[in-house]
Formats: C-alpha cells, structure tokens, sequence
C-alpha cells in the first residue's frame, strides 16, 4: 500500500484540520467550566433520585 506524504491519518477524516484552524466567530468555552456543569447536573440528579 502507498504511504501518503504529509503526516496526516487517513482515519481522522478531517478533523485535523477542523482542530488546526482558529475560528475567531466561534464560541470558547472554558473546559473546566464544562466539567464543573457535568458534575452540578449530575450531584442534582443523584439528589432528585434519593428524594423522589
């Protein structure tokens, strides 16, 4: 099989260069603010579980 010059994967399918560019009209969102929104939902959820 031929080996493709330039260092991409042939399974990302692309999302290489969807995670390369910059997007300036994108939204960022802090990662640790997805994390601590993950474990609110999910403590409020255990809690509803014991109560109901």
């Amino acid at each position: 099989m031929a080996k493709k010059r330039g260092g991409r994967l042939i399974s990302s399918a692309g999302l290489v260069n969807y995670y390369e560019s910059e997007d300036r009209r994108a939204v960022h969102i802090n990662p640790y603010y997805v994390i601590a929104a993950a474990a609110v939902i999910g403590v409020i959820v255990l809690l509803l579980n014991i109560l109901l």
